[in-house]
């Protein structure tokens, strides 16, 4: 006789900077869903983003209130992970360690750091654990990844972990095949792009999607090093314009005077060639990145996955299958699934599918 296995109720939250992605699932059922979004002056009162919690938990406490979901139903919180220490991929329960590190943004201030914190909190109420998924600085890199071509400066490993881990292990699902048996180059696209190759389902390389790799919407990716250095030392300047310069405006915006890829593809369609040109740069740098990945799995790849905001564009995925079909597969899942693959996380430790990780316990 079937026994009738009790659901797991999880809420996954997606902290924004200026924004609260929130949804409750059954297992793997999304319920319901919400994304509140925060004004400018309802964040301008706040020095660092760990002053934001209480604002962040009243919101999370008016979704409940809102579907009428009695939290004690829980089972576990999951949180998008924020800039912390190098890990490896999977679910790691939130520990003092990581709260800690979150808080103080000893890594770097993002929006992100409030997701273990904000799991924590609610989790603690009803005793329940509270879990981070496939944060952003996950690290699985091979030693060669590592070196960047000049001694002192190593490469980091920073990029949308969470949907390349999601899209892949969904791609890995639909062939019927273990994760750990396939090879997959993944290029998330999206206002950064990450392209990573995953190697049995561990990031062996990718480049840092804030500071390296195509240009994208509103960063410009890898630069000409001595135009570069000119540039910083040309006394027009501070580093923190630059750097805001090169990750804030630059790509598309630098170019185009907007952040909009769908505003670039219109403008390039209805006849505006330097629009074209630029889009058409972009893929450019885009297959080269997918081509270079492919390169380092020595050319055994199972699939290139398509990902992120920019893969819902027929224009830029038709112009990139006839760069890179060649390497093999192309499957498109476009958008960011970022709740249901926080969700997954936790519901695969609390099935006994996967170990939960230790914050402690980071790179292998």
């Amino acid at each position: 006789m079937e026994v009738n296995k009790l659901a797991h109720y999880i809420l996954a939250i997606n902290p924004g900077s200026t924004s609260t992605k929130l949804g409750i699932y059954e297992d793997r059922k999304l319920l319901f869903t919400e994304t509140v979004r925060h004004a400018d002056e309802d964040l301008a009162g706040f020095s660092k983003i760990a002053d934001q919690l209480p604002l962040r938990l009243q919101v999370v406490a008016e979704f409940f209130e809102k579907h009428g979901f009695d939290a004690r139903r829980l089972a576990a919180v999951a949180g998008r992970g924020g800039l912390l220490k190098p890990m490896n991929g999977g679910t790691y329960m939130v520990s003092e360690d990581m709260l800690s590190d979150a808080t103080s943004g000893i890594f770097g201030e993002h929006a992100s750091n409030l997701g273990p914190v904000l799991a924590f909190e609610i989790a603690s109420k009803f005793e329940i654990p509270a879990y981070i998924v496939d944060p952003v600085t996950v690290d699985e890199f091979i030693p060669e990844s590592r070196l960047s071509g000049f001694s002192g400066i190593d490469r980091i490993s920073q990029l949308h972990a969470l949907n390349i881990k999601a899209v892949s292990r969904k791609v890995a699902r639909g062939l019927g095949r273990p994760l750990e048996e396939l090879n997959f180059v993944v290029a998330h696209l999206g206002a950064g792009i990450s392209v990573a190759a995953g190697l049995g389902g561990r990031i062996i390389d990718v480049n840092n999607a804030d500071n390296e790799g195509p240009f994208s919407p509103e960063r410009s990716g890898t630069l000409p090093l001595k135009q570069l250095i000119r540039l910083c030392y040309s006394g027009k300047y501070t580093e923190k314009e630059v750097v805001g310069l090169v990750t804030r405006k630059g790509g598309l915006c630098s170019y185009l005077g907007t952040k909009s890829a769908h505003e670039a593809e219109k403008r390039a369609i209805s006849g505006d060639f330097h629009a074209e040109l630029v889009l058409n740069a972009m893929v450019h740098q885009i297959a080269k990145e997918i081509g270079a990945m492919a390169a380092v799995l020595d050319g055994r790849v199972d699939g290139i996955i398509l990902t992120g905001g920019l893969a819902h564009s027929e224009y830029i995925v038709g112009k990139l299958r006839k760069k890179i079909g060649f390497l093999g597969e192309v499957f498109v899942l476009p958008g960011e699934e970022e709740l249901e693959a926080l969700a997954e996380g936790a519901l695969r430790v609390l099935n006994g599918e996967e170990a939960k990780r230790e914050y402690s316990c980071l790179l292998d």
